[in-house]
């Protein structure tokens, strides 16, 4: 471990924990027959174990918080991660259950087909979360695949004063509805914010959401459109764009996006500098094929994010 892992800012991540085949293709896939892919790599991710990844990449400290199975893949998952950095001492065990799968399918702009399987029982036993438990951390994000864990995280983060971070990717409604209000911060994908504004229109979700949630950071990240943001108690809202870059691999690029933003706010970053950080990682990631393999070090993502900003000082 590094000098920089071993004092930067520690955060716990919270979810998904997944064996994740990758296949790339030319062109993705329609209707029956068989697809012969040019490119694979088989890697241990998932959205909190991702994020989890960048916060170290990013210089900082991560522990992840998920459940695998008692069977040959949770022993891989687990062991991928700690060898990728992560402090996975505080993982779920669950015993008779299948460890979480995934295949996706990557096509040569940059898209993916993802096809998931998840084992109820996995999350069938809930661990303890006390506000010792929280006491080492700096900071918890968590993602909405393990909601009951994810619940109590946030709540007993918010109590003892430390940044509780949402990833509102998609789900069921009533679990974001759910999981928000316990938050300190929200960071919602565009699908997820359209499911609870009813609106398409990205500036418009905003005020929705703002008025729902008045006193939490609310931002709702677009892809290369940017990201957009309301700090709480104040009605403005503000606007990040991002790199234009071609898209080799967009999986794990919101994952990047949030563990990026998850250490910035644990180091005191203010909005605007965390947001530019994560933006220039994920856009990072997406040129690289590889899941969250593709992430960028803290010195990549910096040096990167100086010339971009140089050059629109330029513009």
């Amino acid at each position: 471990m590094g000098e920089n892992q071993k004092h930067g800012k520690h955060v716990l991540c919270v979810g998904a924990a997944v064996l994740d085949t990758l296949f790339r293709v030319h062109d993705m896939p329609t209707g029956q027959g068989k697809v012969l892919p040019y490119d694979m790599l088989q890697i241990a991710e998932g959205m909190a174990s991702s994020a989890a990844y960048t916060v170290h990449r990013m210089g900082g400290r991560a522990s992840l918080w998920g459940a695998v199975g008692d069977d040959e893949t949770g022993g891989r998952i687990l062991r991928d991660l700690t060898e990728s950095g992560i402090d996975t001492s505080g993982m779920t065990i669950a015993k008779g259950a299948r460890s979480a799968l995934s295949t996706i399918i990557i096509d040569d702009n940059g898209e993916r087909l993802i096809v998931p399987f998840y084992d109820a029982k996995l999350h069938e036993t809930k661990r303890a979360c006390t506000a010792d438990d929280l006491a080492p951390f700096d900071a918890v994000l968590v993602d909405v695949r393990w909601p009951e864990l994810a619940f109590e995280v946030l709540t007993v983060a918010r109590s003892i004063g430390i940044a509780a971070i949402l990833d509102g990717d998609v789900a069921p409604v009533e679990t974001l509805e759910k999981l928000a209000p316990a938050a300190t911060h929200i960071i919602f994908s565009e699908p997820a914010a359209e499911r609870i504004t009813g609106t398409r229109d990205v500036p418009e979700m905003l005020p929705l959401l703002h008025a729902r949630y008045p006193q939490t950071f609310i931002a709702v990240t677009a892809g290369p459109a940017g990201c957009y943001w309301m700090e709480p108690g104040n009605g403005t809202v503000h606007f990040q764009s991002t790199l234009a870059i071609t898209a080799v691999d967009t999986l794990a690029a919101g994952d990047v996006f949030h563990g990026t933003f998850a250490l910035a706010v644990a180091e005191g970053l203010k909005s605007r500098d965390a947001l530019q950080l994560s933006s220039v990682a994920a856009a990072m990631k997406c040129t690289v094929f590889g899941g969250r393999a593709g992430t960028p070090t803290r010195a990549e993502a910096e040096a990167r994010l100086a010339v971009w900003l140089s050059q629109s000082c330029a513009d």
